[in-house]
């Protein structure tokens, strides 16, 4: 483990435990973060949280405010954007603490993915997404995810 990394997981305790879960699964990026984690993360300055939803996604659903956008995959038909980790870098410097929120949590986990190994050793995953998985209704937000959490997001 690089020193940067120590230092900054020895000061955050929750990232520090997503790490060592990341390790014991042999995850290929640093970890999962809950959604409230996340957001406490956010608003204490210690991390940038990326929606790599589209940006259909993102209109239509709805958003965090102040995320950084940079699409994963792109149009309906969700097409892998093979320029993700270089507008990631563009927006977002290799050494910061970088959480990445997608639907439910499954893009993330690739984007955190490509992120690694891009360089970026601090990419996280928001588990859950923004929206949550599918319930026995075949709906979203109502058992998890970032909406279900009551945290802050907003519509065009």
């Amino acid at each position: 483990m690089s020193a940067v990394l120590e230092d900054v997981l020895s000061g955050l305790p929750v990232l520090a435990a997503a790490r060592r879960r990341a390790d014991e699964a042999d995850l290929p990026y640093a970890g999962g973060v809950t959604p409230r984690d996340a957001w406490a993360l956010v608003q204490q300055g210690h991390a940038v949280l990326v929606d790599v939803r589209s940006a259909e996604e993102r209109k239509f659903v709805g958003h965090v405010p102040e995320s950084v956008h940079v699409a994963w995959a792109t149009g309906t038909s969700l097409t892998r954007n093979p320029r993700f980790a270089r507008e990631l870098e563009a927006k977002i410097g290799k050494d910061q603490v970088v959480l990445l929120l997608c639907r439910s949590g499954k893009r993330s986990a690739l984007a955190a993915e490509a992120a690694a190994k891009a360089g970026f050793t601090l990419a996280f995953n928001v588990l859950e997404g923004f929206e949550g998985e599918l319930d026995a209704a075949q709906q979203r937000g109502h058992a998890d995810g970032w909406r279900h959490h009551g945290l802050p997001w907003v519509q065009d």
